[in-house]
């Protein structure tokens, strides 16, 4: 007999129509921002898209999305009402659990793992187009975890042009076969800098190794998304880079990746 916690989760996931992973080899490849603009991207679009931040020690989208310290509602029956981004855009995360944003999570990992399956279960979701799941980094017991307790219906790998992330890359990439999930592609983050002044592309960490890698895994490459001060400066203030600087270079870059993703809706 399905286990209550198992039916919430499953009746939960028959309203998402489409579930993605965003995840890398190794952390500090900027993978939240990813995560947080690739859901304002196709939020913009049009679509219903809610975002989890399943990353249990470092839960970074609130503070990218500028509601850090807000607190997700509780309702009837101990249903969680996730934090509004915008009337298209909602997000789950640890963060608004915590007291003090200071506060570390010091949890093993069956604690972490029921929490997740709250997040999944006792969320109040709604329909959604789609659902994107900020992982954990790395290809070890949580990231595996987070993948078997959500079927996704592909993923994404985010790297940086340095060989260090690339030689990680490739890890991912066959973690996620093994796992038999389909990849949606990779994402070359940091590729490039635009200077502010000029306008002039330098290439700070290499450029071009995401898609090189790509070629050699067989597997699609979905973009280059150069780093810009904005970023960082929408990054540390809380506000959406794509609907702040809507021509920069990033932006178009995100919005080009969002329409590949998008045509891989059900």
């Amino acid at each position: 007999m399905e286990k209550e916690e198992d039916k919430k989760v499953t009746q939960a996931l028959s309203r998402i129509k489409n579930r993605v992973l965003v995840f890398s080899g190794k952390g500090g490849v900027g993978k939240s921002t990813v995560a947080a603009n690739l859901g304002l991207a196709l939020a913009q679009k049009g679509m219903q898209v809610g975002l989890m931040d399943v990353d249990i020690h470092g839960p970074n989208l609130p503070k990218i999305l500028g509601v850090e310290g807000k607190k997700m509602g509780i309702v009837a029956e101990n249903r969680i009402i996730p934090v509004a981004i915008t009337d298209k855009l909602k997000l789950v995360s640890m963060s608004f659990l915590l007291s003090s944003p200071d506060l570390p999570v010091i949890w093993r990992g069956p604690l972490k793992m029921k929490a997740i399956q709250q997040f999944i279960g006792d969320t109040e979701w709604g329909d959604l187009d789609w659902l994107i799941v900020d992982s954990p980094p790395g290809t070890g017991d949580e990231p595996l975890s987070v993948a078997q307790l959500i079927p996704a219906t592909g993923a994404i790998i985010v790297t940086t042009p340095q060989e260090l992330s690339l030689l990680d890359s490739r890890k991912a990439v066959s973690f996620a076969r093994k796992l038999n999930l389909e990849i949606f592609g990779i994402v070359e983050n940091m590729s490039g800098l635009i200077c502010p002044k000029c306008g002039e592309k330098i290439n700070l960490f290499k450029e071009g190794g995401g898609e090189r890698i790509a070629m050699e895994m067989g597997v699609p490459f979905l973009g280059k998304i150069p780093i810009e001060p904005g970023i960082v400066e929408t990054g540390d203030e809380g506000s959406s880079f794509v609907l702040k600087y809507p021509e920069s270079e990033a932006t178009k870059a995100f919005l080009k990746i969002a329409d590949k993703i998008a045509e891989k809706s059900k």
